[in-house]
C-alpha cells in the first residue's frame, strides 16, 4: 500500500508540475501613459460608468450560493448564505451577524463579518470589476497581444488580495469580452474567463452575468434600483445597523 501511495503521489505531483508549465503564463508587460488612459476610459463608457455610479442599490446572487443586497450610497451590505445573515459596513468591516436570527457576538461574530467582507469583496469584483479599473491605487498598461490591445489592470490596494494584476480584452465597442487573471488565490498565472451575458439595467448600467472559464462563474438575480428598499420589499435591511 505504502508504494502504491508514493506512486500516486509522484504522479499526481508530475501531473501538477505539467499543468503548472504548459497554462502558467508571466505577467505581460504593457506601457502606461495617454493611451492606457484612453483605453479605460473607452472601456468605462461601454459600461456605462456614469450610470453605475448613480445607483444606488444592487441585488445579486453568486453561484456559490451567496446573496447580496449592497447599499453603495451607504458603504452597507447585507450578505447571506446558509443560515446565516450578515450586515457589514464595508469601510470598515464592522457590522452585525446573525445565524438563524439570533444575533452572535465574540469570536462567531468576529468570524462571521470576516467571511462576509470576503464574499462581498470577492463576488462583488465579479459582478463590478469593468467600473473599478480607475479605482484608487490603480495603474493601468496597454498591452499589445495577437488579439489588439489589451488593458493591463494592477491592484497595489484594496480588496482582500491586493497586488492582483487583470488584463482585459474589450471587443470593437470597449465592452470586455474576456479577461486573464493573476491573482494570489489562483496558482497558475493568466488564466481565462469570459464576460458574457450583458444586459443594460434601468438605471443604464451594463453588467455581465456569466464567465466562461476552468469554471464556470454565474451571476444571477442582478437588479440595480436608487434605493435598497425597492430590492427588499419596501423595506431598508439596514435599519438594525
Amino acid at each position: 500500500m505504502l508504494k502504491k501511495s508514493i506512486i500516486l503521489l509522484s504522479v499526481l505531483a508530475i501531473g501538477a508540475f505539467i499543468l503548472y508549465k504548459w497554462y502558467d503564463e508571466p505577467l505581460p508587460e504593457g506601457n502606461e501613459g495617454p493611451e492606457a488612459e484612453q483605453l479605460a476610459d473607452k472601456m468605462l463608457t461601454a459600461v456605462n460608468y456614469e450610470a453605475w455610479d448613480s445607483t444606488v442599490a444592487v441585488k445579486w446572487s453568486f453561484y456559490r450560493g451567496h446573496d447580496f443586497i449592497w447599499d453603495k450610497s451607504r458603504d452597507l451590505v447585507q450578505v447571506k448564505w446558509d443560515n446565516m445573515r450578515v450586515l457589514l459596513n464595508t469601510t470598515d468591516q464592522s457590522g452585525k451577524a446573525y445565524e438563524k436570527e439570533t444575533l452572535l457576538s465574540g469570536k462567531e461574530a468576529e468570524n462571521a463579518l470576516q467571511k462576509a467582507w470576503e464574499y462581498f469583496a470577492n463576488d462583488s469584483f465579479w459582478l463590478a470589476a469593468p467600473f473599478k479599473v480607475k479605482d484608487p491605487g490603480t495603474k493601468r498598461s496597454l498591452v499589445k497581444t495577437e488579439h489588439g490591445d489589451a488593458l493591463l489592470v494592477q491592484y497595489t490596494s484594496g480588496g482582500v488580495t491586493p497586488g492582483d494584476s487583470y488584463l482585459w480584452f474589450l471587443n470593437e465597442e470597449g465592452l470586455p469580452i474576456a479577461w486573464k487573471l493573476w491573482v494570489k488565490i489562483i496558482p497558475l498565472g493568466g488564466m481565462r474567463f469570459s464576460w458574457d451575458g450583458w444586459q443594460t439595467y434601468p438605471t443604464g448600467a451594463r453588467i455581465s452575468s456569466f464567465h466562461h472559464g476552468v469554471v464556470n462563474v454565474e451571476i444571477s438575480g442582478v437588479e440595480l434600483a436608487m434605493s435598497t428598499a425597492e430590492l427588499n420589499k419596501g423595506q431598508d435591511p439596514f435599519k438594525e445597523m
